[in-house]
């Protein structure tokens, strides 16, 4: 599988406070990233805005030291206001029109797809990435109908060019899989934030991310 240059990343972080279990948040975060994790998103539901961009500006201090992007989730003002790498939208946040008009032509934009046809909507082609969601059904994200799956998988790559971020419930178990299957980078959320050792957990997926690639 060769590199995309615009999108040369393997393993993807995304935070979750609650599942950290109660450890530091950016303990979490640093020891991920010593481990593997190469694009973090951070995502905040219940933060009030100032909160969220004070948490965010710590957040990319810690993901500058290893030249990592940080990426926020939904929120453009808060992407703005800490000069963050890129920003993520799912199907019912703010339009990638909107997302465009406010940040710039230029600044990455991710974008969710949940079904196919949601790749025809307006403004889709301009995304950075698609974040395929869920592959499978997962505890954390609670407002999706449907899951890919394997099969999912292939069937949107052989559609589409822009890079594939799986996310959905991935861990050690079935990595490997969903990389072979199509994915260009996967995203995890308690896999890592809810392991013993965030840094050994997120080395452990990106070995086997790379014994994909290599295959």
């Amino acid at each position: 599988m060769k590199t995309n240059r615009t999108f040369p990343f393997r393993l993807y972080m995304v935070t979750d406070q609650k599942a950290c279990l109660g450890r530091d948040f950016f303990w979490v975060l640093e020891e991920a990233i010593k481990g593997g994790v190469d694009l973090v998103q951070i995502r905040e539901k219940e933060l009030f805005e100032r909160d969220f961009i004070t948490k965010a500006q710590r957040a990319k201090e810690i993901c500058a030291k290893y030249n990592v992007p940080l990426i926020v989730n939904d929120s453009l003002s808060v992407a703005k206001a800490v000069n963050a790498n890129g920003v993520h939208i799912g199907q019912s946040d703010s339009s990638m029109d909107i997302a465009k008009e406010l940040l710039g032509e230029n600044f990455p934009v991710g974008l969710s797809i949940e079904k196919l046809h949601q790749l025809e909507s307006s403004g889709a082609s301009k995304a950075w990435y698609y974040g395929v969601s869920p592959v499978f059904s997962t505890p954390t994200k609670t407002d999706t109908i449907t899951e890919w799956g394997l099969e999912g998988i292939q069937s949107i790559k052989r559609i589409t060019n822009k890079p594939l971020v799986a996310i959905g419930n991935i861990k050690i178990d079935n990595a490997k899989q969903v990389i072979e299957a199509g994915a260009d980078c996967l995203a995890v959320v308690s896999a890592i934030c809810s392991a013993e050792s965030p840094e050994e957990a997120a080395a452990s997926i990106r070995n086997e991310i790379e014994k994909a690639i290599l295959t």
